[in-house]
């Protein structure tokens, strides 16, 4: 069954994106088109083999070109960088920033690092990263530390070109909850351009709060948003309306607080059937963002109150 025609964009704040993650079967340009085609606002681009090619020759003539084009379609985009085997093709995600070997912590730091630079020559509106997965035999402790030496110089580039770092809580990782992204801005010292991407499903996933309350409290330092259904304590990107989400109740918390950046819509399972998810997922968000009223929205938690597990997540 063909899907329904896509309504007239929403008024207001929103400003829809799909990941080229989700996307991985096209070619770049291809799905650059698509997605205009469609009718987004622009892209969440993860750097990757077959996607602007972070570690291949000539990245700043690739990227002029990528740019180029995405002004001529119109579309914005926000750069991420959790492509699964562009540093290691043997180790999913790996290395990390909390490896026990400093020279692979320093080549994950290279990527964030080709990553600023290209998010500048893009003229994105924020770069994209994760802490990774505590190595075993690691403690918290040297964890943390760990986390924090390897992303000052991310943030020292960030601060230069003047885009914003934004950390994902990801669940299974060190960093996986709100309160964990306060335990590193305080580590860090709360630098201005240390931000947070929240993706909206993994609020479903393991946040206390429900996740519209996720977001208000979250406000203050959202750079970036993700967004799809799941369910809570399963950790599976799905299709709007295959999980338990709630959505206008998290587009009018979101509207609420200000944010004007991407909602990239997160399906990395999905490339198979990409072009067809992508065209199901923009109508929808149409329809909430519709039936999302926040003209008189919930008191905000105070900033610092982002959950209730304020000491981070469990080890």
């Amino acid at each position: 069954m063909s899907p329904s025609p896509t309504p007239a964009a929403v008024p207001g704040p929103f400003r829809f994106g799909y990941g080229t993650n989700g996307l991985a079967d096209l070619r770049l340009d291809d799905a650059l088109a698509l997605l205009a085609d469609l009718g987004y606002d622009g892209v969440g681009l993860t750097l990757d083999h077959m996607h602007l090619d972070p570690l291949a020759p000539d990245l700043a003539a690739r990227t002029h070109r990528v740019a180029q084009r995405l002004a001529a379609l119109g579309l914005g985009v926000t750069v991420e960088t959790g492509a699964r085997y562009v540093l290691d093709p043997r180790r999913k995600h790996g290395p990390s920033l909390l490896d026990p070997d400093p020279d692979d912590r320093a080549r994950r730091v290279d990527l964030l690092l080709r990553a600023v630079r290209t998010a500048a020559d893009l003229g994105a509106h924020a770069v994209h990263c994760f802490s990774g997965t505590t190595p075993p035999g690691t403690d918290e402790d040297t964890a943390w530390k760990r986390l924090a030496d390897a992303l000052t110089p991310v943030l020292d580039a960030a601060t230069t070109a003047g885009i914003p770092l934004a950390v994902e809580p990801e669940p299974g990782h060190l960093l996986a909850t709100l309160a964990d992204f306060h335990r590193l801005r305080g580590a860090l010292g709360d630098p201005s351009h240390l931000g947070l991407t929240l993706d909206i499903g993994h609020c479903q996933c393991l946040e206390p709060l429900p996740p519209a309350d996720c977001v208000r409290a979250a406000g203050p330092w959202l750079r970036h948003v993700q967004i799809e259904d799941m369910r809570r304590g399963v950790h599976e990107h799905l299709p709007f309306g295959d999980g338990e989400i709630d959505f206008p109740p998290v587009l009018a918390a979101l509207a609420a607080t200000g944010y004007r950046g991407l909602t990239v819509v997160e399906l990395p399972r999905h490339s198979h059937a990409g072009p067809h998810q992508a065209e199901l997922s923009l109508p929808f968000l149409h329809r909430a963002a519709a039936s999302a009223t926040a003209d008189t929205p919930p008191v905000a938690p105070p900033p610092g109150a982002p959950s209730a597990t304020p000491e981070g997540s469990p080890t």
